[in-house]
């Protein structure tokens, strides 16, 4: 909880890669992939007579709340979203967690802040929830990028010195990319003038893009009238790319494919993938279209 004492502003990426931005709608949350929006900026604020709960107020000042409506009718997950209350109550309260380098963050009652995948309408939706399924677990951990740190103030008006101030901070790990920037984990600041300071992740590989596409139940897919998807992968092995795809789509028993240039038949991707961070277009099919039935049209194992 100390983090947060001393976060002014942050920022927070969930385990698919995405930013929890507020809406332009000023009602909704989503997640997205751009982090340099200034609707992935939330402003924190410590509840007074608690040490261990905070608010999280969007660019358009309202704070992040847990509501009580369903995303879904009949699904547990409830809706996230962006409000001001009159009278702020426990629904925009949340407790902080740690769970080894990332952050959980915890409803009075009980759920989690989640960042949902899959396929539409759970693509890139926020909900709060506890995940009952193993793959969805990480779907809570989220990664959180200070953007803005507080500078106290000491008896005599001025500002501490911040060394002193981040002497014992008990942050998370994350690294400066730039002179200006303020090492969370050394907890030393470099030279600088203003106190809005900011914090970034390390640079990562951009990867390369994977374009796909779902089967049907009886394992057919219209490339061209089909819904498409992609998302941004960085390994190289097709295993990974398997369970990044399952945990992206929510699917369980999929076979990854690719798609002849010479016969239009669907091959189950079994070696690495294409070198150079080359963009693929690829075809998820379920297990049983595939190892069940060698002779089906369209397939070859």
């Amino acid at each position: 909880m100390d983090f947060f004492h001393k976060a002014k502003a942050v920022r927070l990426r969930s385990h698919h890669d995405k930013y929890l931005l507020a809406d332009d709608d000023e009602e909704s949350v989503n997640q997205d992939r751009d982090g340099s929006s200034k609707n992935a900026k939330w402003i924190v604020e410590l509840v007074p007579g608690s040490d261990f709960i905070i608010r999280l107020k969007s660019c358009y000042g309202k704070y992040l709340t847990a509501s009580n409506q369903p995303f879904l009718l009949g699904m547990t997950g409830r809706k996230v979203l962006q409000t001001l209350p009159r009278r702020l109550d426990s629904s925009v309260e949340w407790e902080p967690t740690r769970e080894g380098g990332q952050m959980k963050l915890k409803t009075r009652y009980g759920n989690f802040l989640r960042a949902n995948g899959g396929l539409p309408p759970w693509r890139n939706s926020v909900t709060h929830d506890v995940p009952h399924r193993t793959s969805t677990q990480d779907w809570i951990l989220w990664d959180v990028d200070v953007l803005e740190i507080q500078v106290l103030q000491s008896p005599t008006g001025h500002a501490s010195d911040p060394n002193r101030v981040m002497s014992h901070a008990d942050s998370l790990d994350f690294e400066p990319t730039s002179p200006s920037s303020l090492s969370v984990k050394s907890g030393n600041f470099s030279r600088q003038e203003s106190s809005d300071i900011i914090v970034t992740s390390p640079r990562r590989s951009e990867g390369r893009k994977i374009y796909y596409h779902v089967a049907d139940e009886s394992g057919e897919v219209d490339d061209d009238a089909t819904v498409g998807y992609s998302l941004n992968f960085k390994g190289n092995g097709v295993d990974e790319l398997t369970q990044k795809l399952k945990e992206d789509t929510g699917l369980e028993d999929i076979v990854v494919c690719t798609r002849s240039p010479l016969n239009a038949q669907l091959y189950p991707l079994r070696l690495q993938l294409p070198p150079n961070n080359a963009d693929m277009h690829v075809i998820l099919v379920a297990s049983s279209n595939v190892a069940g039935d060698p002779a089906k049209p369209g397939f070859l194992l």
